[in-house]
């Protein structure tokens, strides 16, 4: 039987994210990211110091990469973006879907050769509209398409493995890689089959021993499989629509969770859309930098 635990942990912030999404941390600055990506906001929280800035952007965006100590990468509607940490200011990287004004970025993480895996899909979440891009030292190649709302995308600490789901459809997919690459070696084959639960299967992290942490949407659970696909434990988080988890805190003691308040209201929700952080025993595991020069 599936073990369910009560959510203890806390409330990182309060303030409501409408789809609060790619949330993600980085212990060389203790740096606390995510999104509201149709609101077109990134979020940031200094874990040491507990400083906050709201950035607003120009395009929805949903996904962040560290590039370097002066660069980070953006994904968004119409593609990559480095910024600039100083001055914030953002230059094109690579076009991703930029002459489709229907779509926009949804998932990413990077993989352990630097390589930045990032989805699309149909701002209204049209039927297979979108597809899972792979990006290394600027090169772009679609990987997968024909996806619906593209999510879970992470891998096993070695990068020999790669996962991802389509919302629409609650099948998780395992895909062989080159480690050295990122670049899928087969073709994918079906993982773990959720369809007949209540809620999606949304964002997800592997942890330091290859454990897949995935967010419920409309569940308001974080799930926890094994590396061989079985569900070992559900952490009960207090909102109904969590989005996606990351490693946070230097220690990676903690795993924060970005939440949405899509389709609720205070009273009926009153925490939707909080990012919250809580404690679940997982060896943690951060994504590396994401690869933007060759040799680097």
């Amino acid at each position: 039987m599936t073990a369910e635990t009560v959510f203890e942990g806390r409330i990182l912030v309060t303030d409501r994210m409408t789809l609060g999404e790619g949330p993600g941390y980085d212990p060389k600055t203790d740096l606390i990211w995510w999104f509201d990506i149709v609101n077109c906001r990134l979020h940031f929280l200094n874990a040491s110091n507990r400083d906050r800035r709201v950035i607003p952007l120009t395009e929805m965006a949903s996904a962040l990469a560290v590039v370097d100590d002066h660069r980070q990468v953006l994904s968004t509607e119409t593609g990559l973006y480095f910024r600039d940490t100083s001055t914030g200011a953002l230059t094109l990287h690579v076009a991703i879907e930029a002459d489709d004004p229907t779509t926009r970025s949804n998932d990413g993480r990077v993989h352990p050769s630097g390589a930045f895996w990032v989805s699309t899909m149909g701002k209204q979440a049209e039927k297979e509209a979108g597809a899972i891009y792979h990006v290394l030292e600027g090169k772009v190649t679609k990987l997968f398409d024909r996806l619906t709302i593209p999510n879970a995308i992470c891998f096993s600490p070695d990068g020999d493995i790669g996962y991802y789901v389509d919302t629409d459809n609650n099948r998780l997919m395992r895909v062989d890689l080159d480690p050295e690459t990122g670049l899928p070696e087969g073709e994918p084959q079906l993982f773990i089959d959720t369809s007949g639960r209540p809620g999606g299967m949304d964002g997800a992290v592997c942890d330091g021993d290859g454990h897949i942490w995935n967010a419920r949407y409309g569940a308001g659970l974080l799930d926890h499989y094994e590396p061989d696909g079985r569900l070992v434990g559900r952490f009960q988080l207090p909102a109904l629509q969590p989005t996606c988890p990351a490693f946070i805190g230097r220690d990676g003691g903690w795993m924060m969770v970005t939440t949405a308040a899509q389709g609720t209201t205070p009273d009926k929700e009153p925490n939707a859309g909080f990012t919250f952080a809580l404690v679940t025993g997982a060896k943690p595991r951060f994504d590396p930098p994401y690869r933007a020069v060759h040799g680097l």
